[in-house]
């Protein structure tokens, strides 16, 4: 981990994507079932090395309660209670919760609820994590924000979101890339316009240096971050003081 900087790009958090809760919701929905399929398709695989290091990262312990936010089928959760910690995966894309259900059955604790009002009481988590949901919320402060109402006095955040690679060839690439998500998606998603967002969702999206000072002015201490495939992805960790 880092508290360093990477060089920014310019980027600043998205204004011209549509993140209405209801449409996000629904256009997850429609994507669900073949959700986790797709993602390792684009990622070229990352994705599972993504996953891992974000449970290392979490380094959830016995007894400890977590709480995996935008957690879609909770594919990522199962990683968290191998150590005998619980974890609840909340998301609100009911289609999401419905698929996790129907391939994980009772192995993780489903909740339904919008990450910029949890349906938690204060102060209940050892950790918070979201892998690749926090750009979707519309106000991404006040997320931050209610992250650090559930979390306990000490707990722990770790936020895992598409970032700005550093090199700058693989910035290059990396956007040249985007502009085929949307192609690809479409071959082999069952919402070709839910990939169009996702291509827009990332290049909006502000970089690591600028992503660590909103998470520090949410309230979080000890903000710091590691960047994963060069930047393409990071992981951001904090404490709640």
């Amino acid at each position: 981990m880092t508290s360093g900087g990477d060089p920014s790009d310019g980027r600043e958090d998205q204004t011209a994507v549509d993140k209405d809760p209801s449409s996000i919701a629904a256009m997850f929905d429609t994507v669900a079932r073949r959700y986790d399929l797709v993602n390792d398709l684009l990622s070229l695989g990352q994705d599972r090395l993504w996953r891992r290091a974000v449970a290392r990262a979490v380094a959830a312990r016995p007894g400890e309660r977590v709480l995996d936010l935008a957690a879609g089928t909770g594919t990522s959760s199962l990683a968290f209670t191998a150590s005998g910690a619980s974890c609840v995966a909340c998301d609100f894309s009911l289609g999401m919760l419905r698929e996790g259900r129907r391939r994980y059955g009772s192995r993780l604790v489903y909740v339904a609820g919008d990450a910029l009002a949890l349906p938690f009481a204060d102060g209940v988590f050892d950790v918070v994590t979201m892998s690749f949901g926090l750009r979707n919320v519309a106000d991404v402060d006040a997320a931050l924000r209610e992250c650090l109402r559930v979390a306990r006095r000490g707990g722990r955040l770790v936020i895992c979101e598409f970032s700005t690679p550093t090199p700058r060839l693989v910035r290059w690439g990396y956007d040249a890339y985007l502009r085929l998500v949307p192609v690809i998606g479409a071959r082999f998603g069952s919402n070709p316009g839910s990939y169009r967002y996702l291509a827009a969702s990332i290049r909006g999206w502000p970089d690591q240096r600028t992503l660590a000072t909103r998470i520090a002015a949410a309230g979080w201490e000890k903000v710091a971050w590691r960047n994963l495939s060069l930047g393409v992805v990071s992981i951001h960790r904090a404490i709640k003081p």
